[in-house]
């Protein structure tokens, strides 16, 4: 693919996710997308196959790019503990860096209007998952941490996001931030939550 058609795909996916964000996934169309990245709609469903397609794009490469990240760390040759600071530093990076593509996703599972694409979310996160069980388990095994129920530890870093990002008028009830999450995930909300959730995994996974 040429330079140029990846410029264009990649234009399209940014207003897209945009749009997605802003308006919904039912109350956005393909030809409002077309229009704001001033192509035709002919080629939007060329290059992604309609509206769906563009969609689980916007979701797979947030997706993958995190995957790629959990992958580098769970290779490097470091302490399971520095794993685990890199995988939170990077988690809650990522969570700030793409708010609209967490909040699309989670809507979109939760409502489970559409099974397909709920599906094909759920599939891709999997993956991710496996990975980041990955760091806990392997440092059970080489007696790194302590024995622990690493689904509920990840459970309990996944809710917090969840809240943070889908029930910020919560939120911001707690951290007197706006009802925006945008403006309610300040820096200093993202160095207390990096903060926090080393420690809780640090008094978790410290042996006695």
């Amino acid at each position: 693919m040429t330079d140029e058609k990846l410029d264009t795909k990649s234009k399209i996916l940014a207003i897209a996710e945009d749009l997605f964000a802003e308006l919904g996934f039912d109350a956005t169309s393909t030809r409002l997308i077309a229009k704001e990245a001033n192509v035709n709609i002919a080629m939007l469903n060329y290059y992604f196959g309609g509206k769906e397609g563009l969609y689980m794009a916007i979701i797979e490469q947030h997706i993958n790019e995190n995957r790629v990240r959990l992958q580098n760390i769970n290779n490097d040759n470091i302490s399971s503990f520095e794993k685990l600071n890199r995988f939170i530093d990077g988690y809650v990076d990522s969570m700030k860096r793409s708010i609209a593509v967490q909040k699309l996703m989670y809507i979109e599972m939760s409502l489970s209007l559409r099974t397909k694409l709920s599906e094909q979310i759920v599939g891709l996160l999997s993956k991710n998952l496996v990975e980041v069980k990955r760091i806990i388990d392997d440092g059970v095994a080489n007696g790194s941490f302590a024995e622990v129920d690493s689904d509920m530890l990840i459970a309990s870093m996944f809710g917090t996001k969840i809240y943070l990002i889908n029930a910020s008028p919560m939120a911001s009830l707690l951290f007197n931030g706006d009802a925006n999450c945008q403006e309610l995930l300040s820096d200093e909300i993202i160095v207390r939550l990096k903060a926090h959730l080393k420690r809780m995994f640090k008094l978790y996974l410290t042996k006695s």
